[in-house]
């Protein structure tokens, strides 16, 4: 029977993280589940009403040590709404502005036809669609 931090505990010794108190409460919200995308805010509500205490900053720091370590993927919805996400894998998505929902969006319902010349010296390493939907 595995413990309730095990797979926590897995994903940040994986990637070389020390786990931290802190790390390892966010880490079981975050990686115990389905995949989600999570607000630094939204996490801090739920980690809080697991009675652990994690302040919003150390709730931001972490969110960017996962992402720099590969645990979860950054997704800017606009220039003040960031979502992380633990589906690290190739996709794009669909943001819900009333419900300020964020969905994946597979890369087969998405066709790239052209992409523009990298500059010389360059290469494009990513492609990261959002596509924002609101009510009509």
């Amino acid at each position: 029977m595995n413990r309730p931090y095990s797979k926590a505990l897995k994903c940040l010794q994986d990637v070389g993280l020390r786990p931290t108190r802190q790390r390892l409460a966010l880490a079981k919200i975050l990686f115990d589940g389905d995949d989600r995308h999570v607000t630094a805010e939204v996490l801090h509500n739920e980690v809080n009403g697991t009675g652990a205490k994690v302040s919003l900053a150390t709730i931001y720091n972490t969110l960017h040590q996962f992402t720099e370590a590969g645990l979860l993927k950054e997704v800017i919805v606009d220039s003040n709404r960031t979502y992380f996400d633990t589906n690290i894998s190739d996709h794009h998505h669909i943001f819900f502005k009333e419900d300020e929902i964020l969905a994946d969006l597979t890369s087969e319902d998405l066709v790239i036809s052209s992409l523009p010349e990298a500059p010389e010296g360059k290469k494009i390493s990513a492609v990261n669609v959002v596509i924002h939907m609101e009510n009509s």
